[in-house]
């Protein structure tokens, strides 16, 4: 099963401890992510790396800013795979990314 791994401590620091803030961030994560996922779905079904490193690369920003570890792990695996010309590590684990993201959706 997939891991989340969230810091939320570190999440806290990153918006001064304000949890309104952390809210409407997660908010927006939530809804960037789904769109991030489509277009790595997209990418993967059209074996386009570009795709896939600019849509993990997206994924890997906003999770680490937000502490997620989970996500941003995996989407850093499938940007590097993707740099080296291989679709492979997204097809693998494009299953997972959707499990943690809908863990998100439902915090």
């Amino acid at each position: 099963m997939a891991d989340l791994q969230w810091n939320k401590e570190f999440a806290l620091e990153q918006t001064a401890g304000d949890e309104e803030l952390l809210e409407e961030l997660l908010t927006l994560f939530k809804d960037s992510s789904s769109a991030d996922l489509e277009q790595l779905q997209t990418a993967i079904a059209g074996e386009d790396t570009d795709g896939i490193v600019r849509a993990a690369h997206s994924l890997k920003g906003a999770s680490a800013s937000l502490g997620i570890e989970g996500i941003r792990g995996i989407a850093m695996a499938m940007e590097s795979d993707a740099r080296e010309g291989s679709v492979a590590v997204a097809r693998d684990k494009v299953e997972e990314m959707r499990t943690l993201l809908e863990q998100v959706k439902a915090m």
